[in-house]
């Protein structure tokens, strides 16, 4: 790698007077703004034909075009309204998804310090060209990758990009031409932060061609996989498709056969053929993502893609970052040893001073704790900044591991602002890699912390074995020292000090876990999802966060990106059961991961909000991005942001998922088991050679009215309770499974059992033949008003089910039986349909004989739920 001159030379550009306004227009001209791709917004014109790509459509389509052929304008116009409204709706949802995707964009635009025609200026850092020349300061957030020219103390946070939590200190020496992206100290990249120190640095490189460039382009090279429901969706259309065409020919035949004018039962069995298809379903199915989506939003997870809403009930493994995503990306103190070998265990989490410091469970004031925390407070360059109207939290001004420091000294009482204020620093030695200390003076007395084994080598005590326990505890270890009758001397060196230093004693740092991600965790595992870790952290420091979590499991392994990358692809999923942590890995490794767990069958969702976490997002079945914390590239690539960055909001989220796709097959089951109703109706009555039971427009009525005043709301019921104690649904699962094809067996056989018993019994009765057709299409209207209520769940029973608690299935309810009777009991619609006024007596009878298949569902519900007690008393 070449040194800081070469650069210079090669950039035509110079570190005290940078680039002149005519280089600037030439470089701008020929590498183009320092900005990435923006997603542009899809017009809601788009977003409403996107609605209409689905063979189920299609079926729709091809029914309409059909029945307009045929002179039933009003079939086609209803067939078309339906599917006009399902995609108008799934548009609308889209657009708000991509509204709210907005509102979550930073309101101001990243600013840059350099030096142009030899004069100090702050531009838009959009405007930054290979050649500028950087002044950096800690606060700073860096606007493009440049080379170091200059570095005094100057530590960078690269979570964003590395996924390493920890402040690296960064120098402008040469390095080797193989050394890995995380090691290249003598480089600050674009979308990373000055933690601390300061420096000079020229850009080498901008928009697209930095890092962060080139993981953005390997995100939008990345195929985004399809939803399962999707999937589902698509083999159901096909095999409907030729179901559909199949009935429609053994209708068209057989009404042949028995003499039917062509025409009329060519009406019927088109009418046959569009009950087949699912008309509410397309409806059904948006509308249930839609209110899941609008629930998650409420609850601080913006879907960007409607479908991804189911995807995250069927989720069985949830790979998440650990920086910021787990953990709360604040060091936090937590072990503390003194002098004399006692261990202070300090409470509390991230940088809010609440917490305290106790000894074997009793509050500790001791001197010597004193000591250790003042010279902490001295030996230190960061500053804390309080809660204010802006953010409400505590927040940390330079080194974060400093900032905890700080933290620590609050919660023992020791203010720190006071504190410098009596004790001034006259001198200092920052940081220095090679010596891996600093050193501030403070009138005769000077403070040392640095890496334990450098600070406790200079003291007369060298307890080391203390070190070792808290670094297997996954703590970041420091080591304080105070020297008294000194003074510093940079030229002198430590060296001087050594044997003179007094140790006060080792503070032991952790990034710590979230307060709510060990009980979402705990709520995964119980819900069959299996959480694993993907950092850019330490392996030791992982397995340990993951321990504590509850993500590894005694026994399971943790996997480093140089033992990864060795790894043959047949180990790696022969292992991927007993691998709970992946650490130190890179954009490309993650994607790997992600797609060794879909290469099992599993549905994979990745959370991470840094841009190294992109193309996985973009892979993963389900991408869940962290609005507050994670980057544009990130929100861009995810299906799902958490607008709180709160890792527990993934799991309401799984629970709503689940719900939308529990509400889906249960209209599924409604629809097919009334759809099936009709169709072997009509086959008995065609093989048996009796008169049709329905007109082709009452088949068409039930469907479009009698269906659709209930099938949308059946998908608003709400949560059973148990949804996350289930396992998640298989891939490779059906959209109606073998327990949803028993039950709709049961219910539509006792439904053509009562409804085709009822017709021949009344043409038997010598009843007026019109007044039995109304009765037996009343018939098949009332026992779908009772399937809706048997459908609303597979073993709760219907009456005891609190079947008030969806108004909106009630509300539909009255207003079908309310619309029936309009059509049976006003003489423009008796006209319209073929029906007669029905005597109230029989109306009720009707109903009686209807609930039939309400009263088998119950016996049916009844024995599944005394088996399952028997069974847990069993196992009891």
């Amino acid at each position: 790698m070449q040194c800081a001159a070469d650069v210079l030379l090669a950039w035509k550009s110079d570190s005290q007077s940078g680039l002149t306004h005519i280089e600037i227009v030439e470089r701008l001209s020929r590498h183009g703004r320092n900005v990435l791709p923006v997603e542009v917004r899809k017009p809601l014109w788009r977003l409403f034909v996107a609605q209409l790509v689905s063979p189920l459509i299609y079926l729709l389509f091809i029914a309409a075009v059909i029945a307009f052929a045929m002179g039933h304008a009003s079939d086609a116009a209803v067939i078309g309204v339906v599917v006009c409204v399902n995609a108008v709706i799934g548009a609308i949802q889209q657009g708000r998804a991509q509204h709210s995707m907005e509102a979550l964009r930073r309101l101001s635009s990243l600013k840059a310090r350099v030096v142009r025609d030899n004069q100090e200026n702050l531009i838009e850092a959009s405007e930054l060209v290979p050649g500028d020349i950087l002044l950096l300061a800690a606060g700073d957030q860096v606007g493009a990758d440049a080379r170091l020219i200059t570095a005094v103390a100057l530590e960078t946070t690269e979570a964003a990009l590395t996924g390493e939590s920890w402040p690296i200190l960064k120098h402008a020496d040469v390095l080797s031409e193989d050394v890995v992206l995380g090691e290249r100290k003598n480089m600050i990249y674009s979308g990373t932060h000055i933690t601390a120190g300061r420096g000079r640095a020229v850009v080498v490189a901008t928009g697209l061609q930095t890092e962060v460039g080139k993981i953005a382009r390997l995100t939008v090279a990345t195929q985004e996989p399809k939803t399962p429901l999707e999937t589902r969706l698509s083999q159901f259309g096909q095999s409907l498709v030729a179901i559909s065409i199949a009935m429609f020919a053994v209708v068209l035949v057989f009404g042949l056969m028995r003499g039917i004018a062509f025409v009329q039962i060519f009406m019927v069995a088109i009418s046959q053929m569009v009950s087949m298809v699912p008309e509410g379903l397309p409806v059904a199915m948006t509308i249930a993502l839609a209110v899941g989506m609008q629930r998650m939003a409420h609850q601080g997870a913006i879907v960007r893609r409607l479908a991804a809403v189911e995807t995250l009930g069927s989720t069985s493994i949830i790979c998440s970052d650990k920086t910021g995503t787990l953990t709360k990306n604040e060091m936090t103190v937590t072990t503390i040893i003194l002098p004399d070998g006692r261990w202070i265990e300090v409470s509390g989490a991230g940088y809010s001073p609440e917490g305290c410091l106790t000894h074997q469970g009793q509050l500790i004031d001791d001197p010597a704790l004193r000591r250790l925390l003042e010279a902490c407070v001295l030996c230190n360059d960061a500053q804390l900044v309080p809660p204010d109207v802006a953010d409400p939290r505590w927040r940390a001004l330079g080194d974060p591991t400093e900032a905890a420091l700080l933290t620590v000294a609050l919660k023992a009482c020791v203010e720190f602002e006071a504190l410098r204020k009596i004790h001034p620093r006259s001198a200092e030695w920052p940081f220095d890699a090679m010596t891996k200390m600093m050193a501030t003076q403070h009138g005769s007395k000077v403070f040392v912390k640095g890496a334990p084994e450098c600070v406790m080598s200079m003291c007369d005590a060298q307890p080391f074995e203390w070190v070792n326990k808290m670094a297997s505890r996954a703590l970041r270890v420091l080591a304080v020292a105070e020297l008294d009758n000194v003074h510093i001397d940079r030229a002198a060196g430590f060296e001087t000090w050594r044997g003179h230093m007094r140790f006060l004693g080792l503070l032991g740092q952790i990034d710590p876990p979230r307060d709510e991600a060990k009980s979402a965790v705990k709520e995964c595992l119980k819900a069959g999802i299996r959480p694993v870790m993907v950092t850019g952290d330490h392996k030791a420091t992982g397995l340990a966060i993951a321990s504590a979590l509850g993500i590894a499991k005694p026994g399971d392994m943790a996997v480093d990106g140089g033992e990864l990358e060795w790894m043959p692809e047949q180990d790696l999923r022969a292992n991927l059961d007993r691998i709970s942590v992946f650490a130190r890995v890179h954009p490309a490794q993650k994607l790997r991961i992600v797609q060794a767990f879909q290469s099992q069958k599993h549905v994979v969702a990745m959370t991470g909000d840094g841009v190294n976490d992109a193309p996985a997002l973009a892979a993963a079945d389900v991408g869940v991005a962290m609005g507050m914390t994670g980057t544009e590239v990130a929100k861009s690539a995810a299906k799902m942001v958490i607008s709180d960055d709160n890792f527990a909001t993934i799991i309401k989220a799984v629970e709503e998922g689940r719900l939308v796709y529990q509400n889906l097959k249960k209209v599924v089951l409604f629809l097919f088991a009334t759809s099936l109703d009709e169709v072997a109706v009509l086959l008995s009555a065609l093989l048996g050679g009796y008169p049709l039971p329905l007109a082709a427009v009452q088949i068409l009525w039930i469907n479009m009215v009698t269906e659709g005043a209930v099938t949308v709301n059946l998908i608003m019921e709400g949560l059973e309770g148990d949804e996350m104690r289930r396992k998640p649904t298989p891939i490779d699962e059906p959209l109606i499974t073998k327990a949803m094809w028993k039950r709709m067996l049961l219910m539509v056989t006792t439904s053509v059992v009562v409804i085709f018993g009822f017709f021949v019994w009344r043409l038997g009765s010598g009843v007026d033949f019109k007044l039995v057709q109304t009765e037996t299409f009343t018939l098949m209207a009332i026992s779908q008003w009772f399937n809706v209520l048997n459908c609303r769940s597979a073993i709760q029973s219907s009456l005891s089910f609190d079947v008030l608690r969806n108004p909106w299935l009630i509300g539909g309810l009255v207003l079908g039986n309310v619309m029936h009777g309009l059509v049976i009991y006003t003489d423009t619609l008796n006209h319209i349909f073929h029906t007669v006024p029905i005597p109230l007596a029989d109306f009720f009878l009707l109903g009686f004989i209807g609930s039939s298949v309400l009263w088998v569902e119950e016996i049916r519900k009844g024995m599944v739920r005394w088996r399952m007690n028997r069974s847990l008393i069993g196992t009891g």
